[in-house]
């Protein structure tokens, strides 16, 4: 292992919730109709992508999805720097455990880039990745893999020395065409996603043994 690829939302904190809450609070904002049940397919994608599809269905030619994810982004930050966020539990563990031994890291997320920056500040984690990068900086979303392959040009590593962490099967299919070494989580807020393409799933960080990647 030559380096190791972090995803964010349902991995590092528990914002799956918060996101689903916000995006539904969106739709009723802009008077959108939108099945909840639908939320789970769009995870470990980016706002622009739900926001597109339900825009065309709805056939509303009076807003863009930059409109809405505009609301959006602003609404959760809101939240978050009254409330603060939840993470999950052992992630940060394992963030110090893999930073300790030497390890190159990087955040590759969906998140819009000033969430990235405030949930990485109320963490205290600025200067543990040397490479962050956010989907929405990039022309495709997960399951594209531009944003691995970019964080492993970012760390000066081979993609197939590379491990990710990830909670979502967009995130999962993104990591493999990269090329590199997959890690599913079951994390307890995304929904029933399928990790089948992972190389290894687990429910619980502490089963992950870095001296063995």
């Amino acid at each position: 292992m030559e380096a190791f690829i972090f995803d964010m939302d349902g991995v590092i904190v528990d914002s799956e919730p918060l996101h689903s809450r916000v995006k539904l609070e969106t739709f009723a904002h802009f008077g959108l109709p939108f099945d909840e049940r639908d939320l789970a397919r769009y995870m470990g994608r980016t706002s622009r992508d739900i926001f597109s599809d339900v825009l065309r269905r709805a056939g509303r030619s009076d807003l863009t999805a930059e409109a809405l994810a505009d609301y959006k982004h602003a609404h959760y930050l809101e939240v978050i720097e009254r409330d603060g966020i939840e993470t999950i539990p052992g992630s940060l563990a394992l963030i110090e455990r893999l930073h300790a031994a030497g390890v190159p890291l990087a955040l590759a997320t969906s998140s819009w880039r000033r969430v990235v920056d405030t949930v990485l500040s109320a963490l205290q984690l600025e200067d543990v990745f040397a490479s962050v990068i956010s989907g929405t900086e990039l022309p495709a979303s997960k399951p594209d893999p531009a944003i691995y392959e970019k964080s492993a040009e970012a760390l000066g590593a081979s993609p197939a020395a590379c491990v990710v962490l990830e909670d979502t099967a967009a995130g999962v299919l993104a990591a493999k065409r990269a090329g590199m070494y997959c890690i599913g989580f079951r994390s307890p807020h995304s929904g029933a996603q399928d990790l089948s393409r992972a190389d290894a799933i687990v429910d619980d960080f502490n089963a992950i043994d870095i001296g063995k990647l």
